[in-house]
């Protein structure tokens, strides 16, 4: 037996979308999570529903805990809050697990398909994402905060950003130009020059190097189907990888599916949905090229590992999400090893290179644009102590009574 006995949140102030759970059983040994939005919610959902059943429970049990944490009576058709604190629980169990065999989590899952596996750069800014919703504007006052400042870099220099990730080995990268014109209209039409502007960054990629980076158009959910059907037109001429998540709600099949019919940009989809069923709909429908999952918000490991098995019977690539944390990453980069259909770990450069550092253990290797294999047991990774012990930290423990 490996009981529970103990469950801790930390979240800090100064990343308030994050929060982490820290999973200790009676051997001694301690399983770190983690999750992204409505930190405050996930926190009470961890305490307040999923720890009094799960402390005394044997942690060997992921797929049972996954059952009871993600199939209750309702409210768990899309990543609110219990499945988000779900996601990071079952994180945690997996790195118990790796760490109890003394073996990496890619092994524990069932051993890695591949040693490495290549990483896009998410052209992100040190400090995007991190607080409320992410920022979609640069501004003419708006100066890059150290060299890979890349959301500024590709408004205004996309083809000088695509030399410099083909300098560090990247050999792909996405951008979101058109999102600042979804305010004019609601997202529900996007007129000529919008068009126009939102091209820009491309066609300056494509003039600077030509075919030699792959490039994917993040949408963010914002759009209309129209409107998306147009902006994927328009982006056909660039030849890109995947157009990303371009409709307003990424569960609509039947929209998905017509609008992937109406353009001939592969269409990705989506960190935003929880669970097998919400994969199996959209494949069923024909309405995904790639398979994008977030194990912060689809159910963690347990429940993308099945996610996995489904975009390999339809044949269909699969590339895990990070623009949230430090630990999802480690875990996305564990499923993107294992998985037979992974093409790609996402990755931020600018926060591996700052803020990442100050929370946990390890990163990602990267080495020529590729992510190595983690050897050490579980994820790879802890978060620092000095976290936990920092003024602006909110603790909250569950434990098992003695």
């Amino acid at each position: 037996m490996s009981l529970i006995r103990r469950i801790r949140t930390i979240r800090i102030a100064e990343r308030p979308n994050l929060i982490w759970v820290e999973i200790e059983t009676d051997e001694g040994i301690t399983g770190l999570g983690e999750s992204f939005r409505g930190a405050e919610a996930v926190e009470a959902a961890i305490h307040e529903q999923a720890a009094p059943w799960l402390l005394g429970r044997d942690s060997r049990r992921i797929e049972a805990v996954s059952r009871q944490l993600l199939t209750p009576y309702l409210g768990f058709h899309s990543a609110g809050a219990e499945v988000r604190a779900a996601s990071a629980i079952d994180i945690a169990l997996w790195d118990l697990a790796g760490k109890r065999h003394g073996i990496p989590v890619h092994e524990a899952l069932g051993g890695a398909v591949r040693e490495r596996i290549p990483a896009y750069n998410t052209c992100a800014g040190y400090a995007y994402n991190t607080a409320g919703a992410a920022r979609r504007s640069i501004g003419a006052a708006d100066a890059p905060a150290g060299p890979y400042d890349d959301q500024i870099a590709f408004m205004r220099d996309a083809g000088a950003l695509a030399k410099s990730l083909l300098a560090e080995g990247y050999r792909a990268m996405k951008i979101w130009p058109f999102d600042e014109a979804a305010a004019r209209y609601g997202g529900q039409h996007i007129d000529a020059a919008q068009i126009e502007a939102g091209l820009a960054p491309f066609a300056a990629i494509r003039a600077a190097v030509g075919g030699g980076i792959e490039v994917m158009c993040e949408l963010h959910s914002l759009w209309s189907a129209t409107a998306a059907t147009r902006i994927c037109r328009a982006l056909e001429p660039y030849d890109l990888l995947w157009a990303e998540d371009p409709i307003a709600k990424m569960d609509d099949a039947a929209a998905l599916a017509d609008l992937r019919r109406a353009c001939r940009v592969p269409i990705c989809g989506s960190e935003t949905l929880a669970g097998a069923p919400s994969f199996r709909r959209l494949l069923e429908a024909e309405a995904l090229d790639v398979v994008m999952l977030d194990l912060a918000w689809c159910g963690g490991l347990t429940e993308g590992r099945k996610i996995a098995v489904l975009a390999e019977a339809y044949a269909r690539p699969l590339a895990p999400h990070d623009c949230t944390g430090p630990v999802t990453l480690m875990a996305g980069l564990h499923l993107a090893l294992h998985a037979p259909t992974a093409i790609f770990q996402e990755v931020v450069r600018a926060t591996l290179a700052t803020w990442y550092r100050d929370l946990v253990t390890a990163l990602p290797v990267l080495e020529a644009g590729m992510a190595l294999a983690p050897a050490a047991p579980g994820l790879g990774c802890a978060l620092l102590p000095e976290v936990a012990r920092r003024g602006d930290a909110v603790l909250r423990v569950s434990e098992r009574a003695a």
